[in-house]
């Protein structure tokens, strides 16, 4: 199976826990899924895996995996963490950055405008987890690097869904622009406020998001 056909399985099975096609406490079978998604066991059990480390299933011995209660307040909560640590890095990124962070910021905003254009979300998703990773390397800041990672990875899901509403994600990629702008000039106190924003707007429109998706899926009766 190739990365991006795996990632896809991942990211339908995300999507199924996001927006209630699996509920909480649903024990999702491996053999089910790989008879749904038309795969073998072991990707699916790969997957489970992932979204096991990122707090999505819960793994429990001779239970297999149990969709955790995404716990709204939860998720909010580490938006509102995520947007410090983004700010904290951009501000450390303004004033920090080298010639060859600049080289890969610039080269990850690229990625995001053709992806952009291309209108695909997921694609852009993608391409928006290297454009903020650029940012977290140019901090100089190994533990806030790590920091940021993981959190990121945690809010993945919700992150990635939020793109799908309407012109998100051309004011996302606005927002890089300006976030480009600020730390590339050395602006610090400006790229801090970009990134707290850029991250935050997506923490409060999460809920609706996830009610608008949830609804969709269950007008038609599909996943991702």
């Amino acid at each position: 199976m190739s990365e991006n056909i795996f990632y896809k399985l991942r990211d339908d099975i995300e999507n199924g826990i996001v927006t209630g096609a699996f509920e909480p406490g649903e024990r999702l079978d491996e053999t089910q899924l790989a008879t749904r998604f038309g795969v073998s066991r072991t990707p699916i059990r790969e997957a489970l895996m992932q979204l096991s480390a990122i707090g999505l299933v819960e793994i429990r011995p001779r239970r297999g995996a149990i969709v955790v209660d995404p716990a709204p307040q939860r998720v909010y909560e580490m938006f509102e963490v995520m947007a410090e640590l983004e700010g904290m890095a951009g501000a450390l990124a303004a004033r920090r950055h080298t010639e060859e962070d600049s080289a890969a910021l610039l080269a990850a905003h690229e990625k995001c405008r053709e992806a952009a254009v291309s209108e695909d979300t997921d694609r852009y998703y993608y391409e928006n987890e290297i454009f903020h990773r650029a940012i977290y390397a140019a901090s100089r800041s190994g533990f806030l690097e790590e920091q940021c990672t993981t959190l990121h990875r945690r809010l993945r899901p919700y992150r990635r869904l939020q793109l799908r509403v309407r012109n998100r994600m051309k004011v996302s990629f606005k927002e890089h622009g300006e976030i480009v702008e600020a730390v590339l000039s050395g602006d610090a106190d400006r790229a801090r406020e970009g990134l707290r924003s850029h991250v935050a707007v997506q923490g409060d429109r999460f809920g609706d998001l996830v009610a608008n998706l949830s609804n969709r899926e269950r007008r038609s009766g599909r996943l991702g």
